[in-house]
């Protein structure tokens, strides 16, 4: 590493390779996650992961990031906003009139390779200047995401468990690189909080935050389209809505994004019309039609029978419409005993 580096002066410059690679703000921390630990432990202890076993597992890494990546004292956090479109208005919340919803972050290209791409670059960068030895993680690791981006002062963690930033709200991806080198940490600044404000908490479909700051990920929408794979609890269908891909409304209402404003990335901007397509036509694709539309895409986290399933329980919500119950016809041909479960609860619904 070479002599009488000035830290300071790094990490100024830091913040400036960071701009130019894309990226709207980036923070600091060291590596002491204790305070986060017994939350994270009560959590798993509850069984709040649901299907996510991958979030119990490697917790050990996850809260020390110098047992991930050995030698690591510094952690650099990045901000990269996404949102492809105008910025939703508070009132803005998915109305089922035989449209689709996906999740703004998935409407566009996948952010893991955005992000770890350029954060790459940035590490690189970094490493020619100083010698020291970096890692860049974009969702890909265990990776206390929000607890670091906190701790780096990039913002704090709200009533609806994400980051929220006093400039920007919440619609930005997180990324880390974490290094050997003894960068300054962010000096903290004070954080306005949520004080009273339960919006987020009101306005959830499924209930599923439980508590300020306490997620059952099992009642989350997100996870309930994504992360799970099999039949979706009937209790449950209804107020998913027309939710096919993730959920937005604890963000859409959050107070605190008013402030945020479109991303200049031309890759997270909508493909294939995914911010308004219609259910009718989506049921009409078949698998290969999926694998070829969704390419390159977050959407790809869920496999073609999961994305089947979400489409009927979005039919079964939808007013009644001849194109979504001949649509629903046409994939009940083909599907396998869980997805056909929820076609036909959809098609009771579409015909009572």
């Amino acid at each position: 590493m070479p002599d009488a580096l000035d830290y300071e002066v790094l990490g100024r410059a830091i913040e400036g390779w960071a701009r130019e690679l894309g990226f709207q703000q980036i923070g600091i921390a060291d590596t002491n996650l204790d305070d986060y630990a017994p939350a994270y432990r009560r959590w798993l202890a509850e069984r709040l992961n649901g299907d996510m076993g991958y979030l119990a597992r490697n917790v050990d890494k996850r809260l020390a990031p110098g047992k991930l990546q050995p030698g690591t004292i510094r952690v650099i956090t990045a901000r990269m906003d996404y949102l492809g479109t105008t910025p939703p208005a508070a009132t803005d919340l998915p109305a089922n009139d035989g449209r689709a919803e996906v999740a703004r972050y998935a409407r566009g290209r996948d952010y893991h390779k955005t992000v770890r791409r350029r954060l790459a670059r940035l590490a690189t960068r970094i490493e020619a200047a100083t010698g020291g030895r970096f890692r860049a993680f974009a969702d890909s690791a265990p990776v206390l995401e929000k607890p670091l981006g906190e701790k780096s002062g990039l913002g704090w963690i709200g009533k609806n468990t994400l980051l929220l930033n006093e400039e920007a709200g919440s619609w930005f991806f997180l990324g880390e690189i974490y290094t050997d080198v003894p960068l300054p940490v962010t000096p903290p600044r004070p954080q306005p909080g949520c004080g009273s404000c339960r919006a987020c908490i009101t306005v959830c479909p499924t209930q599923a935050i439980t508590a300020p700051g306490k997620l059952d990920a099992r009642r989350c929408i997100s996870y309930l389209t994504i992360e799970h794979k099999g039949s979706i609890p009937e209790d449950l269908r209804e107020p998913i809505g027309n939710r096919v891909f993730g959920c937005d409304d604890c963000q859409i209402v959050c107070p605190w994004n008013r402030f945020a404003t479109r991303s200049p990335e031309a890759e997270f901007a909508p493909r294939h019309g995914l911010d308004r397509a219609a259910i009718a036509d989506l049921l009409g694709w078949d698998e290969a039609t999926f694998l070829a539309k969704t390419e390159g895409m977050a959407i790809r986290r869920v496999n073609y029978r999961q994305w089947v399933r979400n489409l009927a329980v979005a039919a079964g919500n939808a007013p009644a419409d001849p194109a979504i119950t001949a649509a629903l016809r046409r994939r009940r041909t083909d599907a396998d005993d869980m997805v056909r479960e929820h076609i036909d609860w959809a098609l009771a619904r579409q015909c009572p």
